[in-house]
């Protein structure tokens, strides 16, 4: 028969091991996710999960404001992050549906040290900015419930553009 101690030390190892594991079980696997190359133009397909990217070199911007207006005729609300460049950063970006989240890593970007209001929109609860290193901005939005997105880009300036339908 083994000791009480003994038995209490593998007990303790397993609720360890159970309890810093517990959110990799659940995690989800971005390498079975399909990885989308944004369009230059709108194309109408509304996606509620996925990675995509702008792929493209790397070039210096800054954020100058983003926008919104939501549509009652059209049916969605557009968002646009408009940029100081002729074209966009380099983007990286993910719809997390089980969050309502869409996260975005804009390389080689810097966000002015006053960004106007976003105001009141229809279905995004708030925008977070975070400065990760000196070249790279990660923006979070936050949506008001489950969302489904179409995002595109368009030139001279770059704008980056989120239809979004609730």
């Amino acid at each position: 028969m083994k000791s009480f101690p003994t038995l209490v030390n593998k007990l303790i190892i397993l609720c360890l091991t159970i309890f810093f594991c517990h959110e990799s079980l659940f995690a989800q696997n971005l390498q079975s996710e399909r990885i989308r190359r944004l369009s230059s133009r709108k194309r109408s397909i509304y996606l509620d999960s996925g990675i995509f990217h702008n792929g493209g070199p790397k070039r210096t911007s800054k954020i100058k404001a983003i926008r919104h207006n939501y549509s009652k005729r059209l049916g969605y609300e557009r968002v646009v992050m408009d940029f100081t460049t002729k074209n966009l950063p380099r983007i990286y970006g993910y719809i997390s549906p089980g969050e309502k989240k869409l996260y975005l890593d804009l390389f080689q970007t810097e966000i002015p040290s006053h960004l106007d209001s976003f105001g009141k929109s229809k279905f995004v609860e708030k925008v977070n900015f975070f400065p990760i290193q000196k070249d790279t901005l990660s923006v979070e939005v936050v949506f008001k419930k489950n969302v489904t997105l179409d995002i595109f880009y368009l030139t001279g300036p770059g704008r980056l553009v989120v239809d979004i339908k609730g």
